[in-house]
């Protein structure tokens, strides 16, 4: 129906088509206490499942945060409209790219591990107010490298897809 090009600041391009298909998506299946989990998102463990499975948050812009200042550094240093300033942005952009590549990579790969698992027919998950934690200033940067919002919105969608339940708890129901 539609197509979308886009540019990244790294100089790549990308082609995004909407496309119609008459895909049915899988019915639902019944819920129960069985075959349900329920998933803790955390900072120091990324997620804590009631099956007592932890995953480990990667924390890929605290791995990369020494490389960013060095960058950020020299950029801030070169002269204005130089072609050195340009190159070293360009470097800059990619090292940001980079932890948002891997940050995706890891979001996509748990969120389809948590999909997948055949006994698993329920997902629950707390409703977390993101933009409310990110005003503290001692956990903002830690909350923003977990992207908590991300996470939720891809397992959204691959519950979806796969035909599993998604049920949110509110903050403040017991």
């Amino acid at each position: 129906r539609t197509c979308t090009i886009s540019k990244t600041p790294t100089n790549r391009f990308f082609i995004s088509m909407l496309v119609e298909i008459d895909k049915n998506l899988p019915d639902k299946p019944e819920i129960s206490k069985e075959t349900s989990i329920g998933i803790d998102l955390g900072i120091k463990d990324y997620a804590i499942t009631s099956n007592s499975q932890k995953f480990e948050n990667p924390k890929y812009l605290r791995q990369s945060e020494q490389r960013l200042k060095v960058l950020q550094r020299k950029v801030s240093r070169s002269k204005k409209g130089t072609k050195h300033r340009e190159k070293l942005k360009q470097l800059l952009a990619k090292q940001y790219e980079k932890v948002t590549n891997q940050r995706k990579d890891f979001l996509h790969k748990l969120t389809y591990k948590l999909t997948h698992e055949n006994q698993v027919n329920t997902i629950c998950i707390e409703d977390l107010n993101v933009k409310g934690m990110l005003k503290n200033h001692c956990l903002a940067k830690s909350i923003s490298d977990a992207s908590w919002s991300k996470f939720v919105e891809f397992l959204n969608y691959k519950c979806e897809w796969y035909g599993k339940n998604l049920i949110t708890i509110g903050r403040f129901e017991s």
